[in-house]
Order: structure tokens, then C-alpha cells, then sequence
């Protein structure tokens, strides 16, 4: 994982964006925050399980379907199986040592 700050690419309102291996947070404060890198490190772990470019189109389309769902940018963001799953295991930093393959299933 390799941490950059860049503000400018961090869509406002949110503090960081993982795309294997990076992790580009908007604030330098945050390399030390562990719970936000833990987030971004079951990003890493899942994006690696789809091969990166499975991810970002799985994420993508199930987006869409969350929007549709509940005619909400921020709700259907918070509703991707990927997003409920790093927010939910976040504060575990453990989490990653026995996290079973696709666990991201579980958030569908």
C-alpha cells in the first residue's frame, strides 16, 4: 500500500480513494489515522480478490443499482456491499488477518 496525499482527486466529503496499490488521502493528518487506513486497506484486499478491474466495474454497477434503489448519491454509496463491509470492519484492525475470500458477499 502506498500512501499519497492529494486532496484534489478526493471527491468532497470524503477523506480518502484506494486504487491498487494507492491509497490518496485529502489530508496528510489522516496517514496516521488507523481506522481510515484500515478502511482503505479491505479496499486494497478487495479490489486484489477481483483483480482490480472487476472491481471497479462491480462497484460501478452496483452504484447504479443502490441509486436507483434509494434515489440517493450518498445512500447508495453507503449501501455497496464493498463500502458496508469497510465501514462495518473499519475499527478491527485485525479484521485482514481473518478475513475469509469475498467476504464482501456477506454486505450484498
Amino acid at each position: 500500500m502506498i500512501v499519497l496525499v492529494f486532496k484534489y482527486l478526493i471527491p468532497k466529503g470524503f477523506r480518502g480513494f484506494t486504487f491498487f496499490p494507492f491509497v490518496f488521502l485529502s489530508d496528510k493528518k489522516d496517514k496516521s489515522n488507523s481506522v481510515l487506513l484500515n478502511h482503505e486497506r479491505i479496499h486494497i484486499r478487495q479490489q486484489l480478490e477481483l483483480l482490480i478491474v472487476f472491481f471497479f466495474i462491480w462497484y460501478g454497477i452496483e452504484f447504479l443499482v443502490r441509486l436507483v434503489q434509494y434515489k440517493d448519491r450518498r445512500a447508495a454509496y453507503y449501501n455497496i456491499s464493498f463500502e458496508r463491509e469497510a465501514y462495518s470492519k473499519e475499527k478491527d484492525l485485525y479484521y485482514l488477518k481473518q478475513r475469509s475470500f469475498w467476504s464482501f458477499l456477506k454486505y450484498l
